[in-house]
């Protein structure tokens, strides 16, 4: 049952105790969390069909029958994507912590559905560009509301491999927009002339159907707590706790650790105060994630949004073709998350960490000598790219997962946003422009020492997040992070 202190409303700046968190942490897994993890996941295979999408029909898109995109071109398109999602991170991020996890979650899928669906009618790459930057900012300000919610929403024991599965789920996109533009770039459906377009198009359909399902995920009670909102939480956990007892029984009792929380209500802070708040009192979280978020960034997106120009440029696989390869991919990078992500919870998050780290920067410099050496066709190098990212995988949505539970429950939309947005815009914009100029040089040395530089980046970030890493394994996000102005 609530505490009293649950069910009064503070006053405005007033401490007061509540074991909302405690009660959200003890539920045994159930529907409704299965509910909640695929309808705020679908973003995540959203991202990946995008991202998929531009890498399978990035050689199409070269044809003067089509958009005649240079390889820099479809570079920049990336790029751009990448920009979008930064800035979307920002500006809803910011309205994440002021106005609520739900609003900003379906507000940012309009936002994806609406891009996404013009970029099926560009008529050259200006138009194109555009449509990508307002994608990636519709995907950008996803990330921001949807892990803050996963975080509050999903109990501690299990919120490592939760996370990473989800944040995994971006291949099941992938892998979906591989098939998409392998079927309708085929001569006898659409063509490469209206196939792309087409791929477009049924990803904007597939947000509609998203829409559907996630309007019934309910408000974080964690955010509305700490906003004042205390009746409203209490319906919400109430609510909740009924479907899971309908299915479980009896609910186990809360923790004597987590029986009553120091919340205090207050305005969600400004921009100002969390900076300083990153820079000064949370300084060594922030320069971990911040390593961790850059390097993976420029890791994937070195690889990914160029994947289609180095299988068709060195190993001369046909255009329509490309997207055969981008499935082994793919399904590496949807295990490694998958199988590796219990052990975030058991073996630990910094141990684990730094080893998908450390070992996915050293198979990929041992793949890119390999590819220098010429000891790799277009199979091996896709089985080669499939082994490395199965640990790649895991590491990049650790970042995410140690962005979203390492800082305070009332800032944590924006501090996710500000480190993507550093992280990504450091690495996730230079990598594809920097790679796509090396790849149109034609030189293999070129390309494998831009894959080297990627892979020096990830070995120093696993080696810091071992040394300087938190142990957030298994506990309550308010004993990570108490909340700004309580008690403790």
């Amino acid at each position: 049952m609530p505490t009293d202190t649950a069910l009064a409303s503070p006053s405005p700046d007033t401490t007061f105790r509540t074991d909302i968190p405690g009660r959200l942490d003890r539920l045994p897994w159930s529907r409704w969390h299965w509910r909640v993890a695929i309808a705020l996941g679908v973003a995540w295979v959203l991202d990946g069909l995008e991202v998929t999408l531009v890498g399978s029909v990035g050689a199409v898109l070269e044809r003067p029958d089509t958009l005649g995109l240079t390889a820099t071109q479809v570079g920049w398109s990336g790029s751009l994507y990448i920009a979008g999602a930064v800035v979307g991170a920002l500006v809803f991020g910011r309205m994440a912590d002021r106005l609520g996890r739900k609003r900003l979650f379906l507000a940012t899928l309009a936002v994806y559905m609406v891009a996404t669906l013009a970029t099926a009618f560009a008529p050259g790459f200006a138009f194109f560009a555009a449509c990508r930057f307002f994608t990636g900012l519709g995907i950008g300000g996803e990330y921001a509301a949807i892990n803050s919610a996963i975080d509050e929403l999903i109990p501690a024991r299990v919120r490592g491999r939760v996370n990473l599965a989800i944040n995994g789920s971006f291949w099941l996109g992938a892998a979906l927009g591989a098939g998409l533009s392998l079927v309708l770039l085929d001569a006898r459906v659409f063509g490469p002339v209206w196939g792309w377009r087409a791929c477009f198009a049924l990803g904007a359909a597939l947000a509609v159907a998203i829409v559907l399902v996630r309007r019934h995920v309910p408000e974080s009670p964690r955010w509305l707590a700490t906003h004042g909102r205390l009746e409203e939480a209490e319906r919400v956990i109430a609510a909740i706790e009924a479907e899971v007892r309908a299915g479980h029984g009896p609910l186990p009792p809360v923790s004597p650790d987590c029986a009553a929380v120091a919340m205090r209500r207050r305005a969600a802070p400004g921009v100002g105060e969390v900076m300083r708040l990153l820079l000064r009192r949370y300084r060594q979280r922030s320069l971990i994630t911040l390593a961790l978020m850059v390097a993976q960034a420029f890791f994937y997106n070195a690889i990914f949004f160029t994947y289609a120009l180095v299988l068709s440029r060195f190993y001369g696989v046909p255009e329509a073709r490309v997207a055969l390869y981008i499935f082994p991919f793919a399904l590496g990078n949807a295990l490694g998350p998958l199988l590796l992500g219990p052990l975030f919870d058991h073996v630990g998050r910094r141990r684990m960490i730094a080893a998908t780290y450390v070992l996915s920067g050293i198979g990929l410099a041992l793949t890119g000598w390999a590819f220098v050496q010429g000891w790799l066709d277009a199979r091996t190098q896709a089985l080669c790219w499939s082994a490395v990212f199965f640990l790649a995988s895991a590491a990049a949505s650790s970042a995410y997962l140690t962005a979203s539970e390492v800082f305070p429950l009332e800032m944590r939309a924006l501090a996710i946003s500000v480190f993507y947005a550093v992280g990504t815009g450091t690495g996730g914009f230079i990598a594809p422009l920097l790679l796509g100029a090396l790849i149109e040089s034609g030189s293999r040395e070129a390309v494998a020492a831009g894959y080297g530089f990627g892979a020096a980046l990830v070995i120093v970030a696993g080696l810091l997040a071992l040394r300087f890493g938190i142990d957030a394994e298994r506990r309550p996000l308010e004993h990570i992070a108490p909340p700004l102005g309580s008690d403790d």
